[in-house]
């Protein structure tokens, strides 16, 4: 576990994340990974088993990680070039795999849109992204699994689809399957935002009432993820579970901060990858 500042010179904004990662208590190894490297925040949960499920995942962070626009502020960046790396990202794990591994991968990069600091959002699977803003946590991520596909429908209600017994099996997912295509959603950002990106293993174990209870009341983002972590293991831990809380704070924050001898704005940090098996 760990916990970090990125900020970017002559910017208004700043980005304040802490993260974490566990087996969980059923699983031999964590097959996720994540990387929070500003502009890019995302996490990846492998799928395949043994080593290849982490062989998966870690190649998908590792592209994001390589982007041209790791470390710039504010880039403008679009969904084109999102797509781009996550069609690269496929192509380098169905080559070191074969096929037999995959992973979901959802998170977000902090970019310009039109001159204005916006949220872009991405997702391919059910790990997901939620944004707590004014208070109300809202998931701007749709799963790409055979429940939501239920639910969409109508045959079941979001609470069956806790509880069905093909929750976790996804649609879509980088290096297997036919499906690959990531949804984007590009959102404004708002002062005070908290963005939460997490594994299956986190949703598959705590309610959104309780996510957003956490993260409505715990300031300190590397904090909020150690009770989510701890949330999801009293609950079962049937999971990896790798969660990602990232903070936009503006310069009036920062300035209040350091007149109640708050932390000062670190460098920005080169891309940050964790699990923990």
């Amino acid at each position: 576990m760990n916990s970090d500042e990125t900020t970017s010179p002559g910017l208004e904004l700043r980005a304040v994340f802490g993260y974490a990662s566990d087996r969980g208590l059923r699983r031999e190894q964590n097959e996720d990974s994540l990387i929070a490297a500003d502009p890019v925040f995302a996490v990846a949960d492998g799928m395949g088993g043994h080593e290849a499920g982490e062989v998966a995942s870690s190649i998908c962070v590792r592209t994001l990680g390589e982007a041209a626009f790791v470390g710039e502020h504010l880039p403008e960046v679009g969904a084109d070039e999102l797509r781009a790396l996550l069609r690269e990202a496929d192509t380098r794990i169905r080559e070191a795999t074969g096929g037999r591994a995959g992973t979901t991968v959802t998170g977000a990069v902090l970019v310009s849109g039109d001159g204005v600091p916006c949220w872009l959002v991405f997702n391919v699977g059910d790990s997901r992204t939620y944004r707590l803003t004014g208070g109300a946590l809202e998931q701007i991520t749709v799963d790409h699994s055979e429940v939501q596909e239920l639910v969409d429908m109508g045959q079941i209600t979001p609470d069956e689809a806790l509880i069905h017994p093909r929750r976790h099996v996804v649609t879509r997912a980088l290096g297997t399957g036919s499906d690959t295509q990531a949804d984007y959603w590009l959102i404004p950002v708002e002062p005070g935002d908290r963005l939460l990106v997490c594994s299956d293993g986190l949703t598959g174990e705590v309610s959104d009432g309780q996510l957003q209870q956490i993260l409505s009341s715990v300031a300190n983002p590397q904090d909020a993820c150690a009770a989510m972590v701890q949330a999801a293991l009293r609950s079962g831990g049937r999971d990896n579970i790798t969660v990602l809380v990232v903070d936009v704070e503006t310069a009036n924050e920062r300035t209040g901060q350091a007149a109640a001898g708050g932390s000062s704005a670190a460098e920005p940090q080169p891309a940050a990858v964790a699990t923990e098996s």
